[in-house]
Order: structure tokens, then C-alpha cells, then sequence
């Protein structure tokens, strides 16, 4: 009798185990189509799960999928936790050089850059990149990823010249392993021209953003979500050097095509509205721009919450808006708002804490309050000298 006991427990476990990997796999689905709320229900199922059955690798991975989700929401505290729960437990069950460590230390890396924590997520890159180039080869597609990533990093802190010759590395090996005409190779020439952009070569900019749109239309297809993706990113850069009217409509298919493939309330839809918005904004047509940045707020604090980084990025735009319609109070309150989300998730020390209080100076200072605004611009320029 107690062997037939044990028998039908493991065997309760067993189904226990699969259930849980079940709930993980349609959480990964929901993951990767923006339905967060979703993905994180069904993530905390399959980690209740694979806790009664003890520590494993299952359950280290589940505490990193969910940390994912809650990096995305701008939870980051929380997200930082789970990463960090997760790391040893993959260490001690699958060794500290096994490829499933670099999954988590990437994740934990892309953590730190969004707060501008660039100097804790950089080693941890480079030893996600020893382990994958150890256990994978010099030239797998993981470490390609890696390095991606790694460029990503020097690009945002400005080190260009650091971060050209790894996406260079990336492209040799996507092209080798996957083929001239794969998205992924698509990917590498938008980060490049990313790169470019940042440093003022415009015109090559330009000129990759179009190879990765085209290689993207080709690939995947004129309507696809890459496709959206490449129209907006060509868009921004048409934006920013006053080519609004070649802009205007590669936002707008953008739009199209997000709305109907991810449904009218995704981020993504209320970034390319954040940007269509902007391109308004430059055009002096603002009673046309303010729908759209309300509508953006709204989907982003459904989606993501109301203390999310993107809903400090729509309020501050939308307060810039108003500051330029001479509302000066509604404009104070939206800053003031989009300050207090910034330093809460990135910190009081993040270049955008900068940039908002300069914003909130100049409000200030229209309505003839120039002490206060002398004293927020002082801790804007301190905030800038300690970078």
C-alpha cells in the first residue's frame, strides 16, 4: 500500500512538473506579444508550482522569466530581486560556466543599463560572453546576442568607438550562421545605424536604417511587426533632421500595423503615438499632437503602470506641450509628476532626473518663481558634473 501511495505521488509531482511548464510556455507567449499582466499571472503559477516541488533549475528560470516581466512593467526593485534569486540557484544546479547563468546574467545586465547602472551591468556581460564563448563556441549565436548587447551598453554611455567593432563581430557571425537575408542580420544594421546616429553620420544612418527596413520587408513581410519596427526607427531619425513630411507617413504605417497585430492598447502603440505626437509638436500643430500623447499615457499606464519610465517619458512630453501653449500650471504638474518617477525607478542621479528638472526650472521661472527655479537647475548642473 504505501509503495501504491508513493507511486501516485510522484506521479501527482510529475504532473505538477509539466502543469508548471505548461503555465510557463503560454506566460512566455503572452511575454513576448506585450500582454504582461498575463504572462506575470501565469509565470507566478508555474513558480508556486515548481517551489512545492523544491529548488531546481525550473524554478530559477521561472524567477528570471518573471523578473523580465517585471523589468518591462518598470518595477525594477522587484525585478532586480528575482534576477538576483535566481542567479545562485542556476549556479548551484546547473554550474556556475552553464549557458542558462548567461540567460540570467543578460537579463540582470539589461536591468542595470535601463537605470543607467552601466558600470554593475558590464561585467556582468562579459562573463555571460566567457561562458557562452566556452561552452558554445567563440562564434555561436548566443554570444553574438551577448555582444550585441555589450555594444548596446557602450553606445548609451557614448563609447562608440568600443561599441562599433562588436556590432561589426555580430554581423560576421549572423551572417555566417543564419544567412545574408535573415531578420537578425536586419537587427545588427539598425543598431548600427543607431550608432550612427548617435554620433552625427546621419547619412549612413540613414542609409542602414533603409537595409534593415528593406532586408526586414523581405524577410518577414511589408506588414510584419519588424517592418513596423524599421518604418518607425527610419521615421525618428527623418524627425529629428526636420523631414517631417517624409516621417509623417512611415509613422503612420508603423501605427497601421501595430494596431491591427498587437491590438490597439500596446506599448508599441503608444510609443509610435508618442512619436507622431512629437513630429506635431515640431510642425506647431498642437491641438493635433495632445490626443495623441493622452491616448499614449493611457495605454501605457493600463499596460505598464503608473510609475513606469515610459509614462514619466509621455508626461514629461506632454508637459512640454502644454509649457509651449502657455499652461504653465498643468505643465508644473506633469513634470513634477514625471520627476517623481524617475527618481523612484532609475534614481535621483539619472541623467533624465537632469534633464526633467531643467524642464521644471523653465515652468518655473514663467511664472516668476526664480528661486525655486535657480535651485532645481543648481541640482540639474551638479547631477550632470557628477556623469
Amino acid at each position: 500500500m504505501r509503495k501504491y501511495l508513493l507511486v501516485l505521488l510522484l506521479g501527482s509531482l510529475a504532473n505538477a512538473g509539466e502543469q508548471a511548464t505548461r503555465w510557463n510556455n503560454v506566460a512566455a507567449l503572452y511575454h513576448r506579444q506585450g500582454q504582461y499582466a498575463e504572462a506575470e499571472r501565469l509565470y507566478r503559477q508555474a513558480i508556486a508550482a515548481w517551489e512545492q516541488a523544491g529548488e531546481g533549475a525550473d524554478l530559477a528560470r521561472g524567477l528570471s522569466n518573471l523578473g523580465s516581466v517585471a523589468h518591462l512593467q518598470g518595477r525594477f526593485q522587484e525585478a532586480e530581486s528575482l534576477f538576483r534569486r535566481s542567479l545562485p540557484m542556476l549556479e548551484r544546479h546547473l554550474g556556475p560556466d552553464h549557458p542558462g547563468v548567461a540567460v540570467t546574467l543578460n537579463n540582470l545586465a539589461e536591468l542595470y543599463s535601463s537605470q543607467a547602472r552601466f558600470g554593475e551591468a558590464e561585467p556582468l556581460l562579459e562573463r555571460a560572453l566567457r561562458i557562452q564563448r566556452r561552452a558554445l563556441g567563440r562564434d555561436s549565436l548566443d554570444a553574438a546576442a551577448t555582444l550585441n548587447n555589450l555594444a548596446e551598453l557602450y553606445r548609451a554611455q557614448g563609447h562608440y568607438a568600443r561599441a562599433e567593432p562588436l556590432l561589426r563581430q555580430t554581423l560576421e557571425i549572423r551572417r555566417a550562421k543564419l544567412g545574408a537575408e535573415h531578420p537578425g542580420v536586419a537587427q545588427v544594421w539598425n543598431n548600427l545605424a543607431a550608432l550612427y546616429k548617435a554620433q552625427g553620420r546621419l547619412d549612413q544612418a540613414e542609409s542602414l536604417y533603409r537595409e534593415a527596413l528593406s532586408l526586414w520587408e523581405r524577410t518577414s513581410g511589408p506588414d510584419s511587426l519588424l517592418a513596423a519596427a524599421g518604418a518607425n526607427n527610419l521615421a525618428q531619425l527623418l524627425h529629428e533632421q526636420g523631414r517631417c513630411q517624409e516621417a509623417q507617413p512611415l509613422f503612420l504605417r508603423s501605427l497601421g500595423i501595430w494596431e491591427k497585430e498587437l491590438g490597439p492598447d500596446h506599448p508599441h502603440v503608444a510609443a509610435v503615438l508618442n512619436n507622431l505626437a512629437a513630429l506635431y509638436v515640431a510642425q506647431q500643430r498642437y491641438l493635433k499632437a495632445d490626443p495623441l500623447y493622452r491616448r499614449a499615457l493611457a495605454i501605457r499606464e493600463k499596460t505598464l503602470g503608473p510609475e513606469h519610465p515610459d509614462v514619466a517619458t509621455t508626461l514629461h512630453n506632454l508637459a512640454a506641450l502644454y509649457y509651449e501653449l502657455g499652461w504653465f500650471s498643468q505643465a508644473k504638474a506633469l513634470y513634477e509628476r514625471a520627476l517623481a518617477i524617475r527618481e523612484k525607478t532609475l534614481g535621483s542621479g539619472h541623467p533624465l532626473v537632469a534633464n526633467t528638472l531643467d524642464h521644471l526650472a523653465t515652468v518655473l521661472r514663467a511664472q516668476r518663481k526664480n528661486g525655486k527655479a535657480n535651485t532645481l537647475a543648481r541640482r540639474a548642473s551638479g547631477l550632470r558634473a557628477l556623469r
